[in-house]
């Protein structure tokens, strides 16, 4: 079984881990588009949350090669990272780019998740230290 999404623990807070996937991703050539504060956006409405938070990356050229092969990928970017708590713990946590290009097989999108995941691995390792 293909395994989708990659996890590591850091002793930052939510917002210091959020903080550092900001960052980060500006060093390995990712664009933040957005960071979501999930938590705040429920308890808008009432409902109670840990603390939660996904910050959209996208690095342009990466995004354009593999849309320009499958433009269904869109439905996939850009690339969540989520900071939360669980268990006591922060974590962040993001989707494998090659578990994703696993579904649009003969696209040639493997070479391109391949260098995005790497850059993404990095960014999250990186960002919990």
């Amino acid at each position: 079984m293909t395994e989708w999404i990659y996890t590591v623990e850091t002793n930052k807070s939510v917002d210091e881990a959020v903080q550092a996937v900001e960052a980060v991703s500006a060093r390995h050539g990712f664009r933040v588009l957005h960071t979501h504060d999930v938590q705040a956006a429920l308890a808008e409405k009432g409902f109670a949350q840990q603390p939660l938070k996904i910050v959209e990356i996208c690095n342009a050229k990466a995004a354009h090669a593999v849309l320009s092969r499958e433009p269904r990928i869109a439905v996939m970017l850009p690339c969540p990272i989520a900071v939360y708590r669980e268990a006591g713990r922060t974590v962040i946590s993001t989707l494998l780019p090659t578990a994703m290009a696993t579904m649009f097989p003969n696209k040639g999108l493997e070479p391109i998740a391949e260098e995005v995941e790497r850059s993404v691995l990095e960014i999250l390792a990186e960002a919990k230290q």
